[in-house]
């Protein structure tokens, strides 16, 4: 074989390594921030139009309303089990129309949870929708009537509290405290701050720190959450 067709073969492998190298992480990067990737299982359709872009599912214009109803539909009657389902459909203000649906899911032989949730970007105007797989954990309410305001105390030695008698804000801290799970693994990290909320009939110690997890502990045992952004925007506490 000829120096020149050495080269040239040499070439061509370089070629397609590199075409290789480039298709696959083109692929890692585009699912990278993704728990499950619904292409690859039979019994979790994609609404027509959805495209993966890193952690979410994005389309142009809004549809969340539309992929509320196909996803309710669909998941149903491929054997899923609906565990929990909010939506904006269940708010009468229509200024929070934009703010989508958030589901859980449940299937035998599925190992986990199947979360489902999707919104409106008004900015960008699309449509986003991301899929996650979790563990199964449980949750327990702690808190069953919605008070009318809540005190909130950034610190345990502040002798005033901050009042919030805004019903939607009560309401979602409410929400995220209970769907916070229920933590029984003993001694909890340390955390640099530490919070208190007083609902009434309980008083809730809030610890956390920057993006770490946020436990929650009350008369009725501990509970963790991630670090929510609209937690810390409802209660104004400062991460």
């Amino acid at each position: 074989m000829s120096r020149k067709s050495i080269f040239l073969s040499a070439g061509i492998a370089l070629l397609i390594a590199i075409s290789w190298f480039g298709y696959h992480k083109v692929t890692d990067d585009t699912y990278e921030g993704m728990s499950i990737i619904p292409e690859q299982h039979k019994d979790i359709p994609l609404f027509k139009g959805l495209k993966p872009t890193r952690s979410q599912y994005v389309i142009k214009g809004n549809h969340w309303e539309d992929i509320y109803d196909f996803y309710i539909s669909k998941l149903t009657s491929l054997g899923w089990e609906v565990e929990h389902v909010e939506s904006a459909l269940d708010d009468n203000d229509i200024e929070n129309d934009w703010s989508g649906f958030y589901s859980r899911w449940r299937k035998e032989g599925f190992d986990g949870e199947l979360w489902i949730s999707s919104n409106y970007n008004q900015f960008d105007d699309k449509t986003e929708v991301i899929f996650d797989k979790t563990p199964i954990h449980k949750s327990t309410s702690w808190i069953e009537e919605t008070p009318n305001n809540l005190c909130i105390y950034e610190t345990l030695n502040q002798e005033d509290c901050f009042v919030i008698d805004d019903k939607s804000k009560v309401k979602g801290i409410k929400t995220l405290i209970n769907k916070a799970i229920d933590w029984d693994d003993g001694k909890l990290s340390n955390r640099e701050k530490t919070s208190v909320i007083d609902f009434g009939n309980m008083k809730i110690k809030v610890y956390y720190e920057n993006d770490k997890e946020i436990y929650f502990q009350s008369k009725k045992g501990t509970k963790i959450m991630k670090p929510e952004p609209e937690f810390f925007e409802l209660t104004t506490l400062s991460q």
